[in-house]
């Protein structure tokens, strides 16, 4: 009988611990143990807007951080950031896990990056938020993100604030899945993007070559080329996305095209100075400094200063 109850009660603490599990890796998406420390003063605000997509035949929300002075100008105009999440993320993902207001807090007091308009599009497919698979960032069955992020909200995005206009002063970029994402929106859209940047994503992808960056980026004419600027960095523990994102950086070297690449300690995971969202959250200053090299480089035509 005591044994009887032993088991009992093992069963019944094996059953709390998987439904602990579930809801902490598929509902909550494995939250940081050890998520970045957030500055509250920055002086800058994440909004959460939403617009009618035609791609999507739904209303959709981005996440919008306006630069400082945004305001008192109203004759300058910006360059453009967008930034695409990973697996189970949304818009606010960048704001409410990975520290981003405290990045760009940094970067503009430093003067490593130009007062920009960042942009965060919600990323996710008709499916849905799942951590048991990637948002579709292209348009097929589960919808036209490609069409949605590369074209649609880009015209949105111009026509509610203040932009740049020109290619050279829009960058996209994105960390796992959205690194990928980035690639395969913006390799499609370059009169759009001429800058584009990847922490610890993959340049293939298993729905075919036609959704795979390694092989989009060698049909690009010469000319297509030649503006392109490319930021890679990937975690020496995501050994798989180490492989690809080396893989993708030996070609656009091949191709001539302008980038550079980073190996850090660290990846992805949930606990750890290096790890999840502190590794996001410290190489985004690394690859949003590598953008404002890019705006700095570029002249602007509209003279705004």
């Amino acid at each position: 009988m005591k044994i009887h109850k032993i088991l009992i009660s093992v069963a019944g603490a094996i059953a709390i611990l998987t439904a602990g599990g579930y809801y902490y890796v598929f509902i909550l998406g494995a939250p940081q143990f050890d998520p970045p420390q957030e500055e509250v003063n920055t002086g800058l605000k994440f909004q959460l807007e939403t617009f009618n997509s035609q791609a999507m035949d739904a209303v959709r929300n981005y996440g919008v951080i306006l630069p400082p002075g945004y305001n008192k100008n109203q004759q300058k105009r910006y360059p453009v950031i967008f930034l695409l999440h990973g697996g189970h993320d949304d818009a606010r993902a960048y704001a409410d896990k990975y520290g981003i207001l405290d990045v760009l807090h940094e970067l503009y007091k430093g003067k490593k990056l130009p007062p920009s308009i960042v942009i965060t599009p919600d990323g996710n497919d008709n499916r849905g938020s799942s951590p048991l698979y990637d948002p579709d960032y292209f348009d097929g069955p589960n919808g036209k993100l490609a069409t949605l992020i590369g074209s649609e909200l880009v015209q949105v995005v111009k026509s509610r604030y203040r932009t740049l206009e020109q290619p050279q002063f829009w960058a996209l970029g994105g960390l796992s899945s959205g690194g990928w994402g980035a690639f395969n929106i913006g390799l499609r859209y370059l009169q759009n993007f001429n800058i584009l940047f990847s922490h610890s994503g993959y340049f293939t992808d298993n729905s075919g070559p036609q959704n795979s960056p390694q092989q989009i980026v060698q049909q690009l004419s010469v000319k297509a080329r030649k503006p392109l600027r490319v930021y890679l960095d990937a975690g020496i523990n995501d050994t798989n996305f180490l492989a690809s994102t080396k893989a993708f950086h030996a070609t656009l070297n091949k191709l001539g095209i302008a980038n550079v690449f980073y190996t850090f300690p660290g990846g992805h995971g949930l606990s750890g100075a290096d790890v999840g969202w502190n590794y996001f959250h410290k190489h985004l200053k690394d690859s949003l400094s590598y953008v404002g090299e890019q705006f700095d480089n570029s002249k602007d035509p509209a003279k705004n200063s």
